[in-house]
């Protein structure tokens, strides 16, 4: 068998109002949740579930890697509900995209804080 990604866990504050972030962000159906996971499928399987541990979140990044006509669709919804993103990683370029890589990137906060990076192009 070779080695696929599954499933992880990514830590949230309110984890219905997580996974509906990323639901609506990334234009996902429901998946079946269970115990204290609130869950996401995407289009290749992998599962995020969300959940609230009783610890102090520490921010973690995650980045996802869209089509083109996906990106210009969360886009325009990120701009929408007015969430601050940048360019860039370090938070120099505030309200734009970057063209690195061969595509189109930006980079904000979801709910819980951690930091998210959509990307049109993998870096390799």
């Amino acid at each position: 068998m070779t080695v696929t990604f599954n499933h992880t866990i990514i830590a949230a504050k309110d984890r219905n109002e997580s996974a509906q972030f990323f639901r609506t962000l990334f234009e996902l159906p429901e998946a079946p949740s269970w115990g204290p996971f609130t869950n996401i499928q995407l289009s290749d399987g992998v599962l995020l579930q969300f959940a609230e541990p009783p610890v102090e979140i520490q921010m973690q990044h995650y980045a996802f890697l869209v089509d083109d006509d996906l990106f210009d669709r969360a886009y325009h919804r990120i701009r929408a509900a007015g969430i601050e993103h940048w360019a860039d990683p370090q938070m120099t370029r505030p309200n734009e995209t970057n063209t690195e890589h061969g595509g189109r990137g930006v980079y904000f906060m979801d709910p819980a804080g951690h930091a998210i990076e959509m990307i049109t192009r993998p870096y390799l």
